[in-house]
């Protein structure tokens, strides 16, 4: 999932955010949601009360198919990705385990809208990042305890075997390796934003 640039200036110069020189946003693209950033970024203005670091921003495109790297860490003052991931969905949201999310639901499925990142704790998953839905589709997210972990279900030796990768109970399961990375750029106050 990569960004277009015309779309990503749009939306920053309609206001949402103004951190960066147009040029900086020539390596991020999207051909194909095109508005998934803007969407963002008009989030990230919408809950300015709530996110406390406005510098980057996750984005994750449920969209795509699962053995996409669909989960986007973008830097807004320097308009350009940081890193890519692999990201499961929730089995209520891809009932056939097809590998693509078709159903979102604040309840035994993936969630759509807006996340602010929150602490990191220590649970059955290792290291974990807590998300607090600010969205009415996902404002039950902290009493879910959906949050940002790593799984063994999430690895592209998966995608090689069977095309896809697991699912979580919708938690934004990354590969284990990569999930202290990923929750390190994020830190604590950020947004993220889920669609598809």
């Amino acid at each position: 999932m990569n960004f277009n640039r015309r779309h990503f200036l749009g939306a920053a110069f309609a206001g949402a955010v103004g951190l960066a020189s147009p040029r900086a946003f020539a390596a991020v693209k999207n051909d194909t949601q095109p508005d998934l950033l803007p969407r963002a970024l008009a989030a990230l203005n919408e809950h300015h009360n709530s996110i406390l670091r406005r510098d980057v921003i996750g984005l994750v495109d449920f969209s795509h198919h699962s053995r996409e790297q669909r989960f986007q860490i973008v830097d807004l003052g320097n308009g350009r990705v940081l890193a890519s991931y692999l990201v499961a969905h929730g089995r209520g949201s891809d009932p056939a385990n097809s590998g693509l999310a078709t159903r979102f639901s604040n309840r035994n499925a993936s969630s759509e809208g807006s996340f602010r990142t929150s602490d990191t704790y220590y649970g059955k998953h290792g290291k974990s990042r807590r998300l607090i839905g600010l969205d009415p589709q996902n404002d039950l997210a902290l009493q879910r305890a959906i949050v940002i972990h790593g799984a063994d279900y999430v690895a592209p030796s998966l995608v090689a075997a069977q095309g896809r990768i697991g699912r979580s109970q919708g938690c934004f399961a990354l590969e284990r390796k990569l999930v202290n990375e990923a929750m390190d750029q994020l830190g604590a106050g950020a947004l993220l934003f889920a669609a598809s």
